[in-house]
């Protein structure tokens, strides 16, 4: 039981890393795209804006694939979980999940589209209003 134990600790310590760098990625996104909004309205130069916007899509893929790997290694924790102690081998690969979900498709899960989605409206008022 002792090995079974330690390899969902390692599992959970895999999910609490894609959980923060999640966290810190959103925390990123707020402090380059805000400032880059901020010299685009005071210059009033679009150009800022569009750097701003294709940054904000880079984070919002890069938050995704975090959330596609911390699902995955959820998706790992489960069938460890359902393991003899026997079966135990410490392997740490991941599948694709069993619900059919790709990368692309967490992307746009519902956390990750209302913080993204709604930044990505903070633009477009924006440019709308420049």
């Amino acid at each position: 039981m002792e090995a079974k134990l330690k390899h969902l600790e390692f599992i959970q310590t895999t999910i609490n890393r894609m959980a923060n760098n999640s966290f810190l990625l959103k925390g990123w996104t707020i402090t380059v795209v805000g400032g880059l909004l901020a010299f685009g309205l005071k210059d009033l130069d679009c150009r800022y804006i569009m750097v701003s916007l294709s940054v904000l899509f880079f984070f919002w893929i890069l938050d995704g694939y975090y959330l596609y790997q911390e699902k995955l290694f959820r998706d790992l924790y489960e069938r460890i979980a359902k393991k003899k102690e026997n079966e135990i081998d410490f392997s740490m690969k991941t599948e694709r999940c069993e619900k059919g979900e790709s990368w692309f498709d967490c992307s746009l899960s519902s956390t990750l589209f209302v913080f993204y989605g709604g930044l990505v409206l903070v633009h477009i008022i924006i440019i709308l209003i420049l």
